[in-house]
Parts: structure tokens; sequence; C-alpha cells
């Protein structure tokens, strides 16, 4: 019965064994798949799927099987994906406008900018000059320009080169449970288990053997116990376009962070690119100098950059090309990720952002300098692999690409 569909599973790689199939034909001949189609899909799916991460390639069986549809299932996503990552921002602005951006640097900018605040009388809605909202001009918020100074508001096409604003975040919560678990289990291989203290554990394997020798009198034998010598440092980027990953990345904090899962956890803030400093708080009240970061972590420790390295490339390059206006930074922010990936001798980049989203944008520079996974479950088992045994990174991006960010 249905053994069609047993292959199209394996068809998709789903490791269905036989033991299972039988249990799943078992269920339907005792009526728990509803005698609908809706209740064959759940009752199949939970006791052939053994992993969540499973559920697409089910999905797409079943679909295959009961559907007739022999192409690829993910090509109706494909072409919304493709459609929604559209969005046409640009259609308001004039050919002179885009040539007068490209010709605008960072420092230009700041004087007009500072110009337009010494001018301005009155709030501006739309137009192409004023301080304001909705329009194309490169200062304000809501608008359409593709590279200028964020004021207020909310970013929509996260392309400012630099916001004025103050930053009013919120730390990764530690308490979070949901589908902690997965990522608890993942972060257990980066034990490294040794003996360490007093003499306060009993050894049974001993214990056992030193009273054989002893003619059956009891003879206690004590050890240190093995405690996890790995120490681990976690930078958290917080704030902008890390908001729609901010509860995957308390996950992340929560497993990290549980008492007794290092042997020494630390966990920093800093938004879009690591600069001079980096911040205990997200609220950026307590700082810590990153050269001071560096002088006292050894270089065994692991180092691990949660961020999804999406920012302006003034931002990675130029010296003052800090987001926040007030901000002075005099060494570019790709400089000071050069000294921490030199530093440590073992260190990962987890990007929630999905890789399809990486060609042509900053990624793919901070890349070529942080070995850098997707943070799924299996990106994350392979960061951990690299963290504990070193081995081959990943793919390095092409540099050529990077002339379309303007920095070649």
């Amino acid at each position: 019965m249905l053994v069609d569909f047993l292959f199209e599973l394996r068809r998709h790689k789903l490791k269905v064994s036989t033991h299972e199939w039988q249990a799943l034909m078992e269920a339907l001949a005792l009526g728990l798949h509803d005698s609908s189609l809706d209740g064959f899909y759940h009752l199949a799916r939970a006791v052939c799927v053994k992993d969540i991460t499973e559920y697409d390639a089910f999905d797409q069986a079943f679909l295959a099987y009961f559907k007739d549809v022999k192409a690829d299932a993910l090509a109706l996503t494909r072409e919304l994906e493709a459609w929604l990552t559209d969005p046409r921002l640009l259609a308001g602005l004039t050919d002179e406008q885009r040539r007068a951006l490209q010709a605008l640097d960072l420092d230009k900018l700041r004087q007009l900018f500072e110009q337009r605040l010494r001018e301005q009388k009155e709030r501006h809605d739309g137009g192409n000059r004023w301080i304001g909202t909705g329009g194309t001009s490169p200062f304000g918020n809501s608008g359409v320009n593709p590279s200028g100074i964020r004021v207020g508001g909310s970013g929509g096409g996260r392309s400012a080169m630099q916001v004025a604003e103050e930053r009013r975040w919120k730390e990764y919560r530690k308490d979070v449970s949901l589908d902690v678990r997965q990522i608890d289990v993942a972060l257990r291989g980066l034990r490294q288990l040794g003996r360490d203290g007093a003499d306060e554990e009993l050894d049974l394997d001993e214990t056992v053997d030193e009273t054989c020798k002893n003619a059956g009198d009891l003879e206690l034998v004590y050890r240190p116990p093995r405690r996890n010598r790995v120490k681990v440092i976690l930078l958290m980027d917080v704030g902008g376009s890390m908001d729609p990953h901010a509860e995957l990345a308390s996950r992340l904090f929560t497993a990290a962070s549980r008492a007794g899962r290092f042997a020494r956890f630390r966990s920093y803030y800093f938004h879009n690119c690591v600069y001079e400093t980096v911040y205990e708080d997200a609220a950026f009240k307590k700082k810590v100098p990153v050269a001071e970061l560096i002088s006292h972590s050894d270089r065994d420790e692991k180092l691990v950059v949660l961020g999804d390295a999406l920012m302006h490339p003034a931002e990675l390059l130029d010296p003052g090309g800090a987001i926040y206006y007030y901000a002075s930074n005099r060494t570019p922010g790709l400089e000071w990720l050069r000294r921490l990936a030199a530093h440590f001798r073992r260190a990962a980049w987890l990007n929630p952002e999905p890789d399809r989203y990486w060609g042509g944008t900053t990624v793919e520079v901070i890349a070529s300098v942080f070995p850098m996974w997707q943070l799924t479950l299996e990106g994350l088992a392979g960061a951990v692999r690299y963290l504990v045994r070193g081995g081959a990174r990943p793919a390095v991006p092409n540099p050529s690409n990077w002339v379309k960010l303007g920095l070649g």
C-alpha cells in the first residue's frame, strides 16, 4: 500500500526504514489519519520524519506524489521571492539625481547635512532637498534614497550611510526556551573536558579496581571532576537590520550563556560593524575598548560573532564611517575585524540572513576575513567543528565582486 510514496520519500533523501513504514501502515489501519488527506499528511510526517530540518523535503515529496507535480515544488516560492526583492526603490529618482548620489562621498554628505540643519526652519515631508520623510532627499527617513543619513524613524532599504539618532535597543533575552535545546546540543561539540579542582568526585572504576586488589575491603578513590575548559567570547550585532532576527539571536544567547556551559563566557554588543569599542549592554552605555578586549583574551579562546554583516560599504572602509553620526572612528571597521580575526586562533561568524542573499553585499567582504556560516542547525554544527578541529573554511568570496560595492 502506497509503496510508490515510500520510494518518493527516499528519492527526496528521507531515510524511511521498513520498520517506520510498517508503523505508518498500522496507524492507517487504526484510522489515526482521520480518513482525510490532511490527516494522512500529519500522520506520515510524524512517523517518517526524524528531524524538523527534513520537513521541507517531506513537503516536496508529498506534493510530488499526491498532486502529480514532478517539477521543483519550490519554483513558485523562488518566483515570489524574486518579485518581493525587486521593490523598485529608486523609481522616484531622476538620472541626474542618481549620478549625484554616486559622486557623493561621506565627507561631502556630512557637510551637506550640517548645512541643511543650519538652513532648515520647519518640517518637510517628501521632496528631494530638506531633512524630512518620504522623499528622495539623502537626509531623513522613510524615503527612497539609497545612500544617505537617516534621521530618526526606521530604515527600509538597509542602505543608509550613517544614522543620526539615539540608540535604544534591548538586550537579547536569556530565558527563551523554544528550540533552544537544538542549539544547546550543537554547542556541546565545543566541550573540551579535563580534570580540574579538588579531589571531590568518586572514581567508580578505580574504586572497584582498588577494592578487588584489597581482597574485597572497600577502598574509595576520589579524583577531580571533569570540567569544560573552553572559553568563549560572543560578539552580537543588535538593532537595525538585526531586529527581525532578535528571537533567533536570543535562542543562541540563551544556550551559550547557561551556567557551567563553558569555563569562561563573555558577551558584548555592537551595531553593524565592530569599531574601537564594544559594549556590555545593548544600550551602549558600558564601553569596552576592543584593544583592551584583545589584550585581555587568550589566543586559544573561541571567538564567535553573530550578525547579518549588512551595512553601507563606508562603514567598513572609511575612517569616520561608523553609522552613528557622532561616532568618531579613526580606524576603519574592516581593520578592527581583521585585528580580531588575527588574534584568535579560532573564530567564526554566524549569519542569520539566508546565504542566497549574501552575494554582492558587504557580507562577501566580511566573509573573506571571518569564516562565515549561516545560522541554521547545519551551519552552527559546521562552525562548531571548525572552532574545535579547524580544517576547511567556507568558500572565500571572489574579490572581483567587490567592485559592485565600490570596494575595488
